[in-house]
């Protein structure tokens, strides 16, 4: 009855529905992010400031791994460096910048329920049913890839980026804006890449991609997995490919699931639902 209801809006009751949609979710991120604001000490000094501190949990196993295996180029962070700012507002402007962030990674679940509100009454009640742990499944992917990203990618190229260095006469001095913004864009472009397999489930009930598809480009993806591992890890196997193994089970898993769509298709074309 719903979807009728909402087949019947017309195109100004559907951007009406939709404006206080999207006002409900900034007013969710605006929330979030003036507590952010409040408790920046924590986010700045035990969250943000942490992955360049040789204590930190990621550093520490690499330190263990580096005695284990006798390999002391597997140490990373083992020299922490001090930052610095330039501008007279840098740290003002972080702060607002780096709260707004946290807002909308904590808020981020409640955005997509937000999303799933508007689009779910277009759906069939079988529809509905069987994408009723999709804000959850997103959100967890989200928040798993914002994790794997701050935990794993943020130490390995903090340390690569912070000790890279082109001659002996330059000292890096590394600018808050910059380390904040390196550690704010890959835990988000992490977070992000993890929604693969919502992706692919999506694009597979739509008819866009198949198994065959993905099959078929495997290897190009392989290639552009390594070539981002070697983008964002420093340069040595063992820290690419720690990063590159869980993108390639994303991929893989995208697979499965599209096999999944794909057969309950059939399955209801052949029950003439």
């Amino acid at each position: 009855m719903k979807r009728e209801k909402q087949g019947e809006m017309s195109f100004l009751e559907h951007l009406e529905e939709l404006r206080w949609h999207i006002i409900r979710s900034v007013l969710a991120i605006l929330f979030f992010g003036i507590l952010a604001f409040v408790y920046d000490k924590i986010i700045f000094d035990y969250i943000l400031i942490a992955p360049k501190n040789p204590d930190f949990f990621t550093n520490r196993m690499f330190a263990h791994l580096a005695e284990l295996l006798n390999s002391p180029n597997l140490r990373i962070n083992d020299k922490p460096f001090q930052l610095i700012n330039i501008n007279m507002s840098g740290q003002f402007q972080a702060d607002m910048w780096i709260s707004l962030i946290a807002g909308l990674i904590v808020a981020f679940p409640f955005v997509i329920w937000e999303i799933w509100r508007f689009i779910s009454p277009a759906l069939h009640s079988k529809e509905r049913n069987n994408s009723r742990g999709a804000v959850l499944a997103v959100s967890g992917l989200f928040f798993t890839g914002v994790l794997f990203g701050y935990y794993l990618i943020v130490p390995l190229s903090i340390h690569f980026l912070g000790t890279y260095s082109v001659s002996d006469q330059i000292v890096n001095q590394i600018n808050l804006s910059s380390y904040f913004s390196t550690i704010a864009s890959i835990s988000l472009a992490s977070g992000l890449i993890f929604e693969l397999p919502a992706v692919a489930y999506f694009l597979a009930k739509m008819g866009v991609i198949s198994t065959s598809f993905l099959k078929k480009y495997r290897r190009h993806a392989i290639i552009l997995i390594l070539i981002v591992a070697a983008i964002i890890t420093p340069p040595d196997v063992f820290s690419q490919t720690l990063v590159a193994i869980p993108l390639y089970l994303l991929y893989e898993i995208s697979i499965l699931i599209v096999a999944v769509v794909q057969r309950n298709k059939v399955k209801a074309a052949e029950s003439g639902e």
